[in-house]
């Protein structure tokens, strides 16, 4: 195989892991309200309109499985998904955290977002068709 190929899979095999564990991470953190609220709010603090909270974690879940459903062969359409769902989430966390609408536990929500990012653009663009 060529250099160039294999510099091109290698990409893609880092792309894909990428991807299933972003994927994994929003399924996950967006399941979670829907499934048990109390232990959601014990670590992130008391939410005024619950439908709201289960709405949110419903879009993150569908953004997640969205990521993991695509993780295999990523496209330019799911590397925007990806990156910009994280930047609104990271921005969000941000802004509420600072004026403490929020709990500062969403400050590390950011970090992970923003660490999401960073692997994404680590790991090359090569890979997205």
């Amino acid at each position: 195989m060529p250099a160039a190929q294999t510099r091109v899979a290698a990409i893609m095999e880092r792309r894909t892991a990428l991807f299933r564990l972003w994927g994994a991470y929003y399924v996950v953190t967006g399941l979670w309200p829907l499934i048990h609220l109390a232990s959601f709010e014990r670590v992130t603090g008391p939410k005024t309109d619950d439908w709201l909270v289960h709405m949110v974690g419903l879009l993150a879940a569908v953004i997640g499985g969205t990521l993991l459903r695509a993780s295999a062969r990523p496209t330019t359409e799911t590397a925007t998904l990806a990156v910009a769902s994280a930047l609104a989430f990271a921005a969000i966390d941000v802004w509420y955290a600072a004026t403490g609408v929020i709990s500062s536990i969403y400050i590390a929500d950011a970090v992970v977002e923003l660490l999401l990012i960073a692997a994404f653009f680590v790991t090359g663009r090569r890979d997205v068709r």
